[in-house]
């Protein structure tokens, strides 16, 4: 199969898929924020949340539900702060799948990725990632919201952690974001082969 990618842009591909998927995965994942509530571990991400308290009414008492699971709609997310960065990074991981793919594509397509096409799949990726890292840094902001403060032992606030701790989550989407600002957005400049003249 022909490729219109450089050795390098070969490279490139690889990286952008490893840097989207693990953004992306960061991303869906609820475990951006650990925390406990009534004795159970509870996990938070910018759209969904793990373990949440529900009245017993044969009890008479609040109970933990131990799922995971979106909250009920866009309005029901915790804070505002969460919602922008719901958004800023669900558009940013958009932006690096896309190009991913596109990269990808063309370690099997020729003529599909010229080096002008492979300069603006880097200015695409280094925007992806810059909304990511935006949506990265509004996240500490939600953290004096109620739900938050109920879990982390009500000393949180806005990037005040309290009792809670940053999940494992939030370092993979940060980190494959900052690596396709970095390191692909470089790549991405000499990923493509010159394109042939034809003689018309």
């Amino acid at each position: 199969m022909a490729s219109s990618l450089t050795c390098t842009g070969v490279i490139w591909a690889l990286l952008s898929f490893l840097c989207a998927a693990t953004s992306c995965v960061g991303f869906f994942m609820p475990y951006w924020l650990w925390g406990s509530q009534l004795g159970k571990p509870v996990s938070f991400g910018t759209f969904r949340r793990c373990s949440y308290p529900v009245h017993d009414e044969s009890r008479q008492m609040m109970v933990m539900v131990e799922e995971c699971g979106r909250y009920a709609s866009f309005q029901g997310i915790p804070s505002a702060e969460w919602r922008i960065s719901t958004i800023v990074t669900g558009l940013g991981c958009g932006l690096l799948l896309l190009v991913a793919l596109t990269a990808l594509m063309g370690c099997c397509v020729s003529e599909l990725i010229s080096r002008t096409v492979g300069r603006v799949a880097g200015g695409i990726q280094f925007l992806g990632g810059l909304l990511i890292g935006a949506g990265c840094a509004l996240y500490p902001m939600g953290w004096d919201s109620e739900e938050v403060r109920q879990t982390c032992g009500y000393i949180s606030g806005q990037f005040d952690l309290g009792k809670c701790e940053i999940g494992w989550a939030y370092y993979c989407t940060g980190a494959g974001a900052a690596t396709a600002m970095l390191l692909c957005t470089w790549l991405a400049c000499f990923s493509g082969k010159k394109q042939k003249q034809y003689p018309y």
